[in-house]
């Protein structure tokens, strides 16, 4: 699990995909040369929380990258992220573990706080 605060919900979200992305792999050893546009929509902010961080994953599976910078712009229950970052390089990047999954469960968006809480299924 975990909790990422911000001082908007833009910075919140994109602490959340930096986590995730740490989970994988170190993070700091990532250069961010290809630009990736991401979209993700939802019905509150959770589930758009939810969608943003399930297709940053999806995108790591797919194209095999480590993703180490995001730029989150929200309005009108939509998301769209410039995130960057490169192919991955085993010989390079030190792996730490597989992310499965995003989880619904204990997902939070506090934008009172601004904060939010996820759990990663590894």
């Amino acid at each position: 699990m975990v909790r990422c605060y911000g001082d908007t919900l833009e910075e919140c979200f994109e602490n959340a995909a930096f986590a995730l992305f740490d989970q994988i792999a170190d993070i700091m050893t990532v250069d961010p040369v290809m630009m990736f546009d991401v979209g993700a929509e939802g019905d509150d902010l959770e589930s758009l929380l939810y969608s943003f961080l399930s297709e940053l994953l999806f995108i790591h599976d797919s194209e095999s990258v480590l993703l180490s910078d995001f730029r989150v712009r929200l309005g009108n229950g939509r998301l769209r992220c410039e995130a960057s970052g490169e192919t991955m390089d085993p010989e390079r990047h030190r792996m730490k573990g597989g992310v499965k999954a995003i989880t619904y469960h204990m997902l939070s968006v506090d934008a009172d706080e601004p904060s939010v809480t996820v759990i990663f299924d590894v």
